[in-house]
């Protein structure tokens, strides 16, 4: 924690108090890099081409995106105006919340979930309201909606839920919404739905015309399954009049002709990313069965990542990962979040696994079955 005594000018105390983000921890040498949910693959064919080919760094960009908003809307079969583009979708959402949610009011989200969650409330000067996760790492939709109030003024559902891994049903998210006041902004990250295999899990672009209720919108990235983490691009689908009010609140230009030229060729190869997305499935598939064989609980594992659920131990089983050449993500007191990265990673991983979790005390969290 920051003190606000030590900063020269007068700042919020609860901005002052509130840790800066922290990204995965970058990996040197011949480490591979397993903390921040990064594609293994190299951009999609014609990507790098399109974005050598954006050499007018002498003029902005277009503001609004409007090429690649015209291709999403075609593909979501909505109105150009229902589709907004940010700097990644988190962008997007920083947007939403500060448009619905100021001093007095409220924002619902389960815990642990995206990190950034919290401080995005804090951000806007409203009270964060974390609903803690089932014990199968799940949204308790439940809880949550015990937990609205004539305060609430959005809710967060995220599935794949980063960093455990569980989705939320489409049966789930359908009865959940349907307990929440139409007035009430209800955002659906789905920063991982490339990655999905579970027919039952719920997907907020499904439909043509975007999401049916008219308080729900959609958040999708280019960042992890079309492998565009460095260029900071995302989108939103909902009621135009909604991503309007998200609008007023963003930074202006802040997405880069770069970015938008590299999203519409990626786009472009379609088939290509469903293979690749293929790949790392099947390879999260093996990864979560081989943990689990040597005898961790591994969570239903539905993004490109798995969730170690180490609790008290977590620090010093990220330790053991780190020193092994293993860079993964630790959540002090939580758990462990390791990436699908590169083929020759996952036995890697197994055999740390395999060696620390045997040191874990008897009835802990993190032990399976094995």
């Amino acid at each position: 924690m920051t003190e606000a005594s030590d900063i020269p000018i007068r700042v919020r105390p609860e901005i002052a108090a509130l840790p800066p983000y922290k990204q995965g921890k970058q990996a040197t040498g011949g480490a591979y890099k397993l903390s921040s949910n990064e594609n293994p693959f190299d951009p999609l064919p014609g990507v790098l081409d399109a974005v050598h080919a954006a050499t007018s760094l002498n003029r902005y960009p277009d503001a609004s995106a409007a090429r690649l908003r015209e291709r999403l809307a075609e593909r979501f079969g909505v109105d150009v105006e229902s589709v907004h583009i940010g700097a990644g979708s988190v962008s997007i959402l920083a947007q939403l919340v500060l448009a619905t949610s100021g001093p007095g009011d409220e924002v619902i989200y389960a815990w642990r979930s995206f990190e950034a969650y919290p401080w995005l409330a804090v951000v806007a000067g409203a009270t964060a309201v974390q609903i803690p996760l089932t014990s199968e790492a799940r949204h308790d939709f439940g809880a949550m909606t015990a937990a609205i109030t004539d305060r609430t003024r959005a809710i967060i559902v995220c599935s794949p839920n980063n960093p455990t891994g569980p989705v939320v049903t489409q049966a789930e998210f359908d009865a959940f919404v349907a307990t929440v006041p139409a007035d009430v902004l209800v955002v659906l990250d789905e920063a991982y739905a490339e990655f999905v295999t579970d027919a039952e899990a719920v997907n907020g672009l499904r439909e043509p015309g975007g999401p049916v209720r008219e308080n729900v919108v959609v958040l999708r990235t280019f960042s992890k399954a079309f492998g565009l983490a460095a260029l900071r691009v995302g989108y939103a689908v909902g009621h135009r009049r909604i991503l309007d009010a998200a609008r007023s609140t963003a930074i202006p230009l802040s997405v880069t002709a770069h970015a938008e030229e590299a999203a519409l060729a990626s786009l472009a190869a379609e088939s290509e990313l469903l293979e690749r997305v293929g790949a790392i499935a099947e390879r999260r598939d093996r990864l979560a069965a081989g943990l689990r064989d040597v005898g961790w609980r591994v969570p239903e594992a539905q993004g490109n990542f798995v969730w170690l659920p180490t609790g008290d131990e977590t620090m010093d089983v990220a330790a053991a990962f780190d020193d092994a050449g293993l860079i993964v993500r630790p959540f002090a007191g939580d758990g462990i979040r390791i990436s699908v990265g590169e083929e020759a990673a996952v036995e890697n991983v197994l055999r740390i696994a395999a060696s620390v979790v045997k040191d874990l005390p008897e009835g802990h969290p993190g032990r399976g079955l094995a």
